[in-house]
């Protein structure tokens, strides 16, 4: 998110093996002791979803986030949050076998997530069409994630959209800046 905003930023490397994330000095800045968290002057933000908004927001308003006044905001409040609040908890109660109401679980079932993620994707290229967002960031990784680890099928339109994330330049320089880290720290 950082690469594609084109901010300055500083990475700080948080060695959650080591527990750095649970530390009293990291959990001052976030209570619950989660990465990412983005610290920008006086504003502390994490969440990934929020992360993504108030990057989008603060640097790339109109190019990586629709103006407030346009209908496709809407559509794009919709995909940035769909990740974190649907696919996750979807993929883990299916993964996990969790037994629940449908009706009262926020990510509904099984079915009407994969449903809805392939109108999501739709013929693309990106959620708002031929506009790549911050959503796209979001819900494309987030889809991608779970494609990899086996909690969601592979499908042909799924596999070519995150194809289409991955070859963004930003997405190619932030996975460079991640090896780089990881052969830092051995991991």
């Amino acid at each position: 998110m950082l690469e594609e905003v084109g901010c300055d930023y500083t990475l700080e490397y948080v060695a959650l093996k080591k527990g750095a994330h649970k530390t009293e000095s990291f959990k001052a800045i976030n209570k619950m002791g989660k990465v990412p968290t983005l610290v920008d002057g006086e504003a502390v933000v994490s969440e990934v979803a929020a992360i993504g908004m108030y990057l989008a927001d603060k640097f790339a308003p109109g190019r990586l986030a629709p103006a407030l006044d346009v209908p496709e905001r809407a559509t794009y409040l919709r995909w940035i949050c769909y990740g974190p609040s649907v696919i996750e908890p979807g993929c883990v109660a299916k993964s996990s076998n969790w037994e629940f109401n449908a009706g009262s679980a926020g990510w509904g079932t099984w079915d009407e997530m994969l449903e809805t993620i392939d109108a999501a994707i739709g013929e693309g290229p990106y959620l708002l069409g031929e506009t790549f967002s911050m959503a796209d960031m979001l819900f494309g990784g987030t889809v991608g994630w779970m494609m990899a680890f086996g909690m969601l099928p592979k499908k042909p339109t799924w596999e070519a959209y995150i194809a289409r994330l991955e070859e963004r330049p930003a997405r190619v320089r932030a996975k460079e800046i991640n090896a780089k880290v990881a052969a830092e720290q051995g991991l």
